[in-house]
This record gives structure tokens, sequence and C-alpha cells, in this order.
């Protein structure tokens, strides 16, 4: 099969591969689009991910297409399924998968490899998070499934209440989901970020207020530009920088919550005040990935047409193409989701 290779650091090359034989209640799956995704941009950008894989290797992980093989044990699935799966599954038997919190599994099982023409899913995901397809449903459009998932738990972690005032901090794919969900919720939602085409996209998703950060670095004060009182029920921080950490918890209400979504730089801290998080008695949540709960109700979503693909998903290339394309994504391409076809 043709895949797309990990070799280190901002190195990709597109090679043919043997294909593995199957392990008990493994299936085969004949990948019909995989999307790029900012954390395979900092994966090729640092040339390996600690915690997920190890060059050189096949890397990529949002990705539907349809079971051209099943090994005997993987009930209840044929080939000519029409399928998503998660890149990881909880082992259902630690302390944190015993408490809900699955999405902190001791033992996660990742999967990578999306940018090929096929994949090998583990027994594990097969039997906790692979999701059968509507027949109407684009591969495209399954494969948010798994980013869309992390913000599903991420705005569950906030609770959000009807008619509060949300702020989401950055206007990537992530900050984009957070605010389609949020005026799901029948929040006032504001957006800081930057691209002129991302912003536009906010503002169709229901955004009632867009700051645009272009050329600018002080997002507190870009803000309080718009009035100097401003506090917010709810901070979704999708930027991953320290000092957007800082200001979000200036930014939320007494009682308010701050979510940390976006992960900073290892090694990287912040500070924050003390007595403003005591006396404001201020929640500060980080959620991490998702849960087999999060992968279904993503996917509930996307099929009910609350997230659209045509929103989110804006270019389109081969598996040829996919080296040029991360050296693209690597000097500021603002493409929201790019779909890589293995077939074309």
């Amino acid at each position: 099969m043709k895949a797309a290779v990990l070799y280190g650091r901002e190195e990709i090359r597109v090679e043919s591969l043997e294909e593995g034989d199957l392990l008990a209640g493994e299936v085969r799956v004949r990948i019909g689009a995989a999307l790029t995704c900012g954390t395979d941009l900092k994966v090729y950008r640092r040339g390996y991910h600690a915690r997920m894989l190890t060059p050189p290797c096949v890397f990529g992980h949002e990705l539907a297409g349809t079971i051209v093989e099943v090994a005997p044990g993987a009930v209840g699935w044929f080939v000519g399924d029409r399928v998503v799966c998660a890149n990881s599954a909880p082992c259902g038997q630690c302390g944190r998968c015993a408490g809900g919190q699955e999405n902190l599994c001791d033992d996660l099982l990742f999967l990578n490899g999306a940018y090929a023409e096929s994949i090998v899913v583990p027994a594990r995901i097969v039997a906790k998070n692979l999701l059968r397809l509507r027949p109407e449903t684009p591969f495209e459009a399954a494969a948010l499934t798994e980013p869309l998932a992390c913000v599903v738990q991420g705005i569950q972690d906030l609770q959000l209440k009807s008619e509060e005032r949300v702020l989401v901090m950055g206007a990537g794919p992530i900050g984009l989901f957070a605010v389609a969900l949020a005026v799901e919720a029948g929040c006032e939602v504001t957006v800081a970020g930057r691209g002129e085409a991302r912003l536009a996209l906010a503002r169709r998703l229901g955004a009632s207020t867009v700051v645009d950060m272009e050329g600018r670095e002080d997002l507190e004060s870009a803000i309080r530009a718009m009035d100097p009182a401003i506090r917010f029920d709810a901070v979704f921080e999708a930027v991953g920088k320290p000092a957007a950490w800082e200001a979000a918890t200036r930014l939320v209400r007494k009682g308010g919550r701050v979510n940390f979504f976006g992960g900073c730089p290892a090694g990287t801290s912040v500070t924050l005040d003390t007595s403003l998080l005591h006396y404001s008695n201020l929640t500060l949540l980080a959620s991490f990935h998702h849960t087999p709960r999060s992968i279904r109700a993503a996917l509930e979503l996307i099929e009910r047409g609350v997230i659209r693909v045509g929103d989110f998903v804006d270019g389109e290339a081969s598996l040829d193409e996919l080296p040029e394309l991360f050296r693209s994504m690597a000097q500021g391409n603002r493409a929201v989701k790019t779909c890589i076809r293995p077939d074309r």
C-alpha cells in the first residue's frame, strides 16, 4: 500500500509498504478520507510525539473509510461496512476508566497511520471506538469525529448554560468547533483569532462578536477595547500560549470557568494572580483528549448536521501531495482542514 512515512523533523516520504496480517479482533479499513490536524503539524515540526509515535512511522489520526478485511473475533463487523474510528481506546480496567475518566486511562492505546491507503484497527479500538456510519455520511465529514470529540469533552467540562457569555480564544479548527458547540448550547459567543476566512466562518457559525488579532499580540487589550469592564461567564482557551492562559483568568467573571484547552509547549509555565483566583472563586479546567461517550456524541452532532463538513474542510490533496502540503502548513497556510484522498 502507499503511505506517508514520517522519518523525522519536517521529513515525510510517500512510500509503498507491505500490508501485514491481521491479529484476532482486528479489521483493515480502506481509508476514504483523512484530515490534516494541528497535532500532526506539531509532530511534523518536532519529528516525533512522545506518547503516540516514534519515527520512522506512518502518521495521521483523523480518518474514515470502508472495512475490507475482518479477523476472527471482530464480532459484528463485516466487509463493506462504512466506519469511522477514534485514534485511541481506553483499557476499561484501570482506576481512571472505572471512574468515568477514560481520557486519562493509565494504558491508553493510540492509533496512527491515517495518511495511507489502508490501516489496521487494533482489537481494542474495534471493540470500543469503531463506529458505523449512515449511508449518506461522507467520509470527510465522519473524519471530523475525533477532533470534534475532544472539543465536546471540553465544552461538557465547562458546563455551559444557555445565554451565558462565552469567549473563545483562537480561531483554528478547535476554536471554531468550540464556537459551534457554544452557539448550539444557546450561548452568546465572542471569538478572538486570526485569518480573515476563519473569522468569517466564526460569524457564520453564530459568533456574535469577532476580534481580529492580526498584527496584535495583547489579546486582553484587544478584548477590553470593545468594553473595558467586559467579563465572560466562561472562557475556552484554544491558543496554547502561556500569555493566553494568563489573560483568560483576567477576562472571566467572578465565579466563572476557564478551560485551558490549548496545550502550551513543553517546559513552559504561567504566572497566575492567586488573589484573583481565590477571591473571584474561579474554576480552572484543562480538558484532555476524549472518551468513548464523547466520540459517539461527536458523530451524532455531525450526522445531525450541527457540524457541517463544508465549514471545516476547505481543501483537498492526494497522498503524493502531502509532503508539500505540510511544508506549506509549517509556513503559515491557514486552511482550516485539508482532506487527504488516498485513492487520488
